[in-house]
């Protein structure tokens, strides 16, 4: 019977995960329906800049505010986030099929600060972000048929809080600044056959900055305005004289809304969101295939090596003259205890904690249980999961601390339980100084930060050490040959397999395998977007831990050829030193597609950063250690040794 080829099978598993990416919304609530006349709640978000990346309340700003705000309640994840949702004026006034114009929602005096405020928040960039049944506000952007998929409009989240105007010619300082005090909304709705009731699909807006001027007197919301009016169908346009932020100045705000049936359906409506473009599944695809070729050659020409190397080794024990080369050679010596081995122990359990929060989370997302529309709920998720997994961490830090013949197994799973979160979690205190010290909404506050370390010392240390616990009363892993008193001299060694040369070489394949999407990712971070495709990430997870362990097997054996038993460090650091990379490709990234501009967004970008490598550095060492760690074990175990 024939079987079918890997590389094939390889491929269908490939199809299969791009399909789940393409539909990995599975939401989480039952859809909201809405009759003729039904309220709709539109909330406000954060304001959010891509310049500054330091998000701020909506109402920091001098915008028209409700009699009482609201701050709707939001998991750990949203806080950690810096969302802010909270309620509008707007949710008295719109109502579901009720086209409304020329709207007024208030009147409002800039003060002197206020207008500095709206000036700087202008210059920066920022955007209001609105909420509608769970769907942020979009602005459709027209852009070329020839660079956007099937001619449709790129949609941005958010709309900007102005624009900065200037004479062709002119100067920064002879710049003037608009606010967009006019929203034109767009709600798109789908009709249920079956309950005939509406669903929103769609909630987009379209800004203008208009000088509004009331027809006669002032009489709130019912005064008639000559710039617009409901009466006479007047529209605003966008050749209407623009609304100049200026201190001690009046601004009127307004809205229209519209409402139009859509053949969007709602298990859909996330795909303008989600839209990926054209160009993402080739490179993607390329590297994956590029890489999966050479691991086949690197695993293909390891096979057949061990397996020549085996057979020769057990060949020369039936002669009695016979002389040991390469890697058997330092048999008594290949599982003698590193130095530092309690800390090689601690970085081992860390990184196994951090891959168990990864594999679960990314399992979780192709299959649809999380869904990155969730606001929050991936990280909350993610937090949960990492303190889960402490048993693990504690459980494989004791088996190997006591294979290595420690004793102390409590202040090795202390370590394991402070050392990586602790610098993380101070790290991440500082960044969050500095957040607070901007006055940004993105400032962790102090009830939250309690809720962590709560987590922390409450849970996760606690599952280490009952971890630790279980694994140190397991009998010892015996080695499978003897280790010597004495140790081996070690030779001197060519420069290619010199420590500093391997390691660094070694990080380069790990590396390669994440740099596409890498992009991507970062992308989805600082320029504020949705990023979705996780069939394809975690495809890119698996590959990388193929070529995290093929490259420190790799390594590993040509350091054991050349007589050099000091492996176990390095086998952790080459894989690892693929963070090194991570970092640099960072730095590049700032540079080349990042427009922040402020010391401390800076900081804190390199900050986030510095954690990200600092966590990838504990996850790749970790896979390429257990790798070395079962290749050693295997090989020592398949040769005759008296």
């Amino acid at each position: 019977m024939a079987t079918a080829h890997p590389a094939l099978l390889f491929l269908l598993f490939v199809l299969a995960c791009a399909g789940a990416a393409s539909r990995i919304y599975l939401p989480g609530v039952a859809p909201a329906g809405f009759r003729k006349k039904d309220l709709l709640a539109v909330n406000v978000n954060q304001l959010s800049s891509i310049k500054t990346q330091l998000p701020y309340s909506y109402y920091s700003l001098p915008f028209c505010r409700p009699d009482t705000i609201v701050n709707s309640a939001g998991n750990l994840g949203e806080v950690l986030r810096g969302d802010r949702t909270e309620n509008s004026v707007y949710v008295v006034t719109f109502e579901m099929m009720e086209p409304k114009l020329c709207q007024i929602v208030c009147k409002i005096v800039l003060s002197e600060e206020g207008a500095n405020d709206l000036k700087e928040k202008i210059d920066d960039e920022y955007r209001v972000n609105m909420i509608l049944d769970s769907l942020p506000v979009v602005l459709p952007i027209k852009i070329l048929k020839l660079f956007h998929r099937k001619g449709t409009p790129f949609y941005q989240q958010g709309v900007h809080v102005g624009a900065k105007a200037m004479y062709a010619g002119g100067n920064e300082n002879d710049a003037w600044f608009l606010i967009f005090n006019h929203f034109s909304f767009l709600v798109k709705y789908h009709m249920d056959t079956n309950t005939d009731l509406a669903r929103i699909v769609a909630f987009e807006v379209t800004p203008y900055s208009v000088k509004h001027e009331p027809d006669g007197d002032w009489k709130g919301n019912a005064t008639r305005l000559k710039t617009c009016d409901p009466q006479l169908r007047r529209l605003v346009v966008d050749y209407d004289e623009p609304q100049k932020v200026e201190a001690n100045k009046e601004i009127i705000f307004t809205y229209d809304v519209n409402f139009e049936e859509s053949d969007i359906k709602w298990a859909s409506r996330w795909d303008t969101y989600l839209w990926m473009p054209d160009d993402h599944w080739f490179p993607i695809v390329n590297s994956l295939m590029m890489v999966l070729f050479l691991s086949g050659m690197i695993a293909m020409i390891m096979l057949r090596t061990l397996y020549r190397d085996i057979s020769r080794y057990n060949q020369l024990e039936n002669q009695e003259d016979a002389q040991e080369t390469g890697w058997k050679l330092v048999h008594c010596d290949v599982f003698r205890p590193p130095v530092n081995a309690d800390l090689l122990c601690v970085y081992a359990g860390t990184g196994l904690q951090f891959f168990g929060m990864l594999l679960v989370t990314l399992m979780f997302t192709v299959l649809g249980i999380l869904s990155p529309v969730n606001h929050g709920g991936l990280m909350t998720a993610m937090l949960l999961l990492w303190v889960s997994m402490g048993l693990f961490a504690g459980y494989s830090t004791a088996r190997l601390y006591k294979m290595f013949g420690g004793l102390e197994w409590k202040k090795v799973t202390i370590k394991t339980a402070l050392m990586f979160p602790g610098v993380v979690f101070i790290t991440f205190f500082v960044l969050n100084a500095l957040v607070w010290g901007e006055k940004s909404s993105g400032a962790v506050p102090l009830t939250t930060m309690f809720a962590l370390v709560l987590l922390w010392f409450g849970i996760s240390v606690p599952l280490v050490f009952i971890g630790s616990y279980l694994g140190f009363k397991k009998p010892a892993m015996e080695d499978p040959v003897r280790t010597n008193k004495v140790p081996r001299p070690i030779p001197k060694q060519p420069w290619y397999v010199n420590p500093v040369v391997s390691i660094l070489i070694g990080g380069i394949l790990p590396f390669g395998a994440v740099f596409i999407e890498l992009f991507f990712i970062l992308t989805s971070i600082w320029m504020h977007r949705i990023y979705y495709i996780f069939g394809f990430l975690f495809l890119v997870f698996v590959i990388l831990i193929l070529t995290c362990a093929e490259i420190s097997i790799v390594m590993c054996y040509f350091q054991l050829c050349s007589e050099d038993y000091q492996w176990w460090w390095r086998s952790y650091l080459t894989s690892g030193s693929s963070a090194l990379y991570l970092f640099l490709y960072a730095i590049f990234y700032f540079f080349t597609n990042l427009r922040i501009m402020k010391l401390v967004s800076s900081v804190l970008y390199f900050g986030y950063m510095l954690i990200a490598s600092y966590a990838f550095f504990v996850l790749t060492g970790t896979i390429g250690f257990y790798a070395c760690f079962w290749f050693t074990r295997l090989i020592y175990s398949s040769v005759k040794i008296d």
